[in-house]
């Protein structure tokens, strides 16, 4: 990065941080959702616009196949056996989620058991930590896509983010974004934002979007705190209606995933897709679930 380039990513940090200050932002919660007023859907025209297959229709609800089609259908235990991901490629291409998302020893596998049924495999890289370096990254991502996986959800470099390290953390998401763009693979930037404060989460976001970045999620659903509204409201706002948003870590009913559609969400990472997708049909949901 030139220092003219970095000087433009500060420059664009400074200008969100301006604009989500509380005296520019008003912070009254609109009548239709327990969100701030500005994360309305109303405020998200063209997020709608650019995803209505997504959020104009399941906002409210919407029909089972197009909550099934939002979400990744996701288990990352370190425990998890063959079995169980077979019983969830199962479920993902009954259910037809849009992907699976394993840990990188599970991507041939499912990429194979997933063959022909339109569900991608999702994978993540640097995860759950952030904390390998850049050249690591880059390496799991192309191992990952050569094992069949067509989108990468990877964690930043929290550690240096916190230290104000710029340069590092985008040279850290490129390292990941590059060979995913290459590919014509999908790239996802988990923030961890329950570790950071909001001035830390619109520079994470903003860097990101240099990066080229298709998606901000929110979480790894394994740190202190999963998504909520009010971060997934605070990137949307960040990132505009060019890149997606992910909530993902603890989403675990269909109420959840409407909530964080409504905040601006155009993709859910969840464990519990099975019982939110029969929740959307008005079945009862089976007990249990695969677990993030």
């Amino acid at each position: 990065m030139t220092r003219a380039e970095l000087q433009r990513v500060i420059d664009i940090i400074v200008s969100e941080l301006a604009a989500s200050s509380a005296g520019a932002r008003p912070q009254t919660r609109c009548q239709c959702h327990a969100v701030v007023d500005d994360c309305c859907p109303d405020r998200l025209r063209g997020v709608i616009d650019a995803g209505a297959t997504r959020v104009g229709l399941h906002a409210a609800g919407g029909a089972p196949e197009g909550v099934a089609a939002m979400i990744d259908h996701t288990l990352l235990k370190p425990d998890a056996t063959r079995q169980n991901i077979e019983e969830l490629c199962r479920e993902a291409a009954q259910f037809r989620f849009a992907t699976v998302c394993v840990n990188p020893t599970w991507v041939a596998y499912a990429a194979r058991l997933l063959a022909g049924t339109g569900v991608g495999v999702c994978s993540v890289v640097g995860f759950p930590l952030g904390a390998t370096t850049a050249d690591v990254k880059s390496y799991e991502t192309r191992r990952a896509i050569f094992d069949g996986a067509r989108e990468i959800d990877m964690v930043i470099n929290v550690g240096a983010l916190k230290s104000g390290d710029l340069r590092l953390v985008e040279r850290d998401i490129e390292a990941v974004t590059t060979p995913c763009r290459d590919c014509g693979v999908l790239s996802k930037v988990i923030i961890e934002a329950s570790l950071l404060t909001d001035d830390e989460k619109v520079t994470a976001c903003t860097l990101a979007k240099a990066a080229a970045a298709d998606y901000v999620k929110t979480s790894t659903g394994f740190g202190p705190g999963g998504a909520t509204a009010a971060d997934v409201a605070l990137m949307r706002r960040v990132v505009g209606a060019e890149m997606g948003v992910k909530a993902a870590g603890g989403v675990r009913d269909l109420a959840g995933l409407q909530a964080m559609v409504a905040a601006g969400a155009t993709r859910v990472g969840a464990s519990a897709g099975v019982k939110i997708v029969q929740q959307a049909r008005g079945e009862k949901s089976a007990a249990g679930s695969t677990g993030y």
